[in-house]
């Protein structure tokens, strides 16, 4: 089989495709044929030893996939060859073929196709735990979406919709925010051009938004946090922009509000029940239309180092996914 392997930390490009032995299941363990994997901004990071997980090398980066199962290892029962399955595991999934612990594996709906089965896990797994449970945005609230044209910005959109709250975007351009406005955004901010606090202000009647969910980082965050209502609840998901940000903590005092840290993988390893629950419910909104990934590009195998630099590059909106066979 084909995969996409890191010999050295580096930028996508020092990556290499390479023929490896066909993967066979241990005890507990599922062989899946790769039809879909979604690329993750962590991605980017990890093989340049730049995330909080650092895999020994060498390795091959991607962590989530759907396919179909080639093999199962002893005491496997869920599943059997044959079967449609969505996997997140923590590296492997940029090949044709990957190993996945039974409880890691989930069926694919029916009527699922393996583009949108590889582009729900991380992104929407990522904003449920945020929005929902971190969060608790409630019907009838308020919720700020940074850098809202990514893939778990998307997300987070159609998630806030589908619990009845309001939702304001904001992202870096006009065709940024076309898309949050096809995913339910019901107002949006251009924050490469307009001042954020005053357009957040504008947006809210003055009152700012309960939720601030924020994966950017960087100089947006203090003039976000400065916003922010009574009781607010700051969502901190991330840094695509590179910067980790100070915030002054008297902030937090004046407003009454809260930082929230927001860890999905940690949460789904330490929680498997919750987040399996939260899994099924997103399924069954994808079933009734109030999610739908967006899908923005598609890379052969080959082209993994592109999609990548893509992903680096801010170049993307919603998911890629690779497409490895």
């Amino acid at each position: 089989m084909k995969a996409v392997v890191c010999k050295q930390w580096g930028p996508p490009d020092s990556l290499v495709v390479e023929d490896l032995p066909d993967l066979v299941p241990g005890p507990g363990q599922v062989a899946i044929d790769i039809h879909a994997a979604g690329v993750n901004f962590p991605d980017v990071l990890i093989i340049q030893n730049k995330y909080q997980v650092k895999p020994a090398l060498p390795f091959t980066p991607g962590s989530e996939f759907a396919g179909v199962v080639r093999a199962v290892g002893a005491g496997v029962s869920r599943y059997k060859p044959g079967d449609r399955v969505i996997a997140f595991i923590g590296q492997g999934a940029f090949a044709q073929q990957a190993l996945a612990s039974e409880q890691v594996v989930m069926p694919m709906p029916p009527g699922m196709d393996f583009d949108t089965a590889a582009a729900i896990t991380l992104t929407y797994g990522t904003s449920h735990h945020a929005v929902v449970d971190r969060g608790q945005l409630k019907a009838g609230e308020t919720m700020l979406v940074l850098g809202a044209a990514g893939g778990v910005g998307l997300a987070a959109i159609e998630i806030g919709r589908a619990l009845g709250a309001r939702v304001i975007a904001a992202a870096s351009s006009d065709e940024k925010l076309e898309v949050c406005r096809q995913h339910g955004a019901d107002a949006t901010i251009n924050y490469s051009r307009e001042d954020l606090r005053e357009a957040i202000k504008a947006a809210t009647g003055g009152r700012g938004p309960d939720v601030i969910y924020d994966p950017v980082g960087g100089s947006y965050a203090e003039p976000a946090f400065r916003s922010i209502a009574w009781r607010g609840r700051y969502l901190v998901v991330g840094f695509a922009n590179g910067e980790i940000p100070r915030l002054p903590l008297n902030l937090a005092l004046l407003k009454g509000a809260s930082l929230v840290g927001v860890y999905w993988g940690e949460f789904a390893k330490r929680e498997p029940k919750a987040n399996f629950q939260a899994m099924q419910q997103m399924l069954g909104w994808l079933a009734e239309g109030k999610i739908r990934p967006h899908i923005s590009g598609r890379y052969a195998l080959a082209d993994t180092a592109q999609a990548l630099n893509d992903m680096a590059a801010r170049k993307v909106t919603g998911k890629v996914v690779i497409l490895p066979r």
